[in-house]
């Protein structure tokens, strides 16, 4: 296969609107470590990005510190 059909299983190349293919194309141009630089967005975490390093003596240790100090939107909360 030849394209982006034979890199989009299953899919029709007509079904794929041009812009979107155009982009594909591009991207799947560019160097590895170019993509894999652009691939991730850093997002500050609140609490969690304000140590360089923490460390707990037991999982519940960690999981009451997270309870307790961390926003409940972040998901690192219990059940």
């Amino acid at each position: 296969m030849s394209g982006s059909a034979g890199l989009i299983a299953g899919e029709k190349q007509a079904e794929i609107p041009l812009e979107w293919r155009a982009e594909f194309e591009a991207a799947a141009r560019r160097p590895l470590a170019q993509r894999m630089r652009y691939a991730f967005i850093r997002t500050y975490k609140p609490v969690l990005d304000d140590a360089p390093f923490r460390a707990w003596n037991s999982t519940a240790e960690y999981r009451e510190w997270c309870d307790q100090n961390l926003p409940a939107w972040l998901g690192y909360g219990s059940v």
